[in-house]
């Protein structure tokens, strides 16, 4: 299985509306909370970017919220995750 890792804030509704999406899909995955300036460097040294959340499928960087939803408008996390068992 593919470990999903989230860069968030406990402030943030794009945090809230990724962790729902995924928590819904019944994916598990690793929070990482950026307040630490050390924590936030290492996200925008994976991501190259500095809002947040940053989602990883692996070592792959899905994006923010915004691309986490298109991907799931279009059956990839289901690919992404579980690529025997997607359609």
């Amino acid at each position: 299985m593919i470990e999903v890792t989230m860069y968030t804030t406990t402030t943030c509704p794009y945090c809230r509306n990724a962790k729902r999406l995924l928590d819904a899909k019944g994916v598990a995955y690793k929070e990482i909370d950026v307040r630490s300036v050390d924590v936030k460097n290492e996200m925008v040294s994976r991501s190259g970017r500095r809002t947040v959340p940053q989602i990883f499928f692996g070592n792959w960087h899905v994006g923010g919220f915004d691309d986490l939803a298109q991907l799931e408008s279009e059956g990839g996390i289901d690919q992404v995750l579980n690529p025997r068992m997607a359609g």
